[in-house]
C-alpha cells in the first residue's frame, strides 16, 4: 500500500531541507493534481483544505517551492505566472493564443538543454524555457465552424 498524499509531501519537503508546514503540504497536493495554475487558482484550492489562508501565504509557499525544486514557474508572453508541479526534465510548453489553455510539451532533443545556443556569452547553459504558440484543438474547432 503507497503511503498517503500527505505523507509523500513531507517526505518531498524534508529531502529538500524544508520544514512541513500545513500550507505548503496543500499547495504540493494542489499542484500535484496537475495543470498550469495561477496563483488565484491554487490560493482557491488550497482554501478547501486549510480553514485560512492568505494569498501573499501562498505565494511565499511557491516561491520556497520553486526555490526547492518542486513547484515551476512558468510566465508566457502576455499571461500571469503560472505554476506546475513538473520539474526537472526541462520540458516546454504550447500555448493557445485564443483561449490561452497551455500544454507540456516534451525536450525537443531529447536531453537537457534543448537547445544548444551558438555564441551564449561564456554562459554554461543548462535549461532552454520554448513555448510554442498555436490554436488548440477546441478553438481549432471553434474556428472552423465559424469559417
Amino acid at each position: 500500500m503507497s503511503e498517503p498524499v500527505e505523507d509523500q509531501g513531507a517526505a518531498l519537503l524534508r529531502a529538500r531541507g524544508m520544514r512541513v508546514t500545513r500550507p505548503r503540504l496543500a499547495v504540493l497536493q494542489v499542484l500535484g493534481a496537475g495543470g498550469h495554475l495561477e496563483v488565484d487558482e491554487i490560493a482557491t484550492a488550497v482554501r478547501t483544505r486549510l480553514d485560512s489562508v492568505s494569498t501573499q501565504a501562498v505565494y511565499d509557499v511557491l516561491g520556497a517551492l520553486s526555490r526547492a525544486g518542486l513547484a515551476r514557474r512558468i510566465e508566457p508572453a502576455g499571461s500571469p505566472a503560472r505554476f506546475e508541479a513538473r520539474t526537472g526534465d526541462n520540458h516546454h510548453h504550447v500555448v493557445c493564443r485564443a483561449c490561452g489553455a497551455i500544454a507540456d510539451v516534451d525536450c525537443v532533443h531529447g536531453t537537457a538543454p534543448c537547445l544548444d545556443p551558438v555564441g551564449a556569452g561564456g554562459f554554461v547553459v543548462d535549461e532552454a524555457e520554448v513555448t510554442f504558440w498555436g490554436l488548440c484543438p477546441a478553438c481549432q474547432r471553434a474556428k472552423a465552424a465559424d469559417d
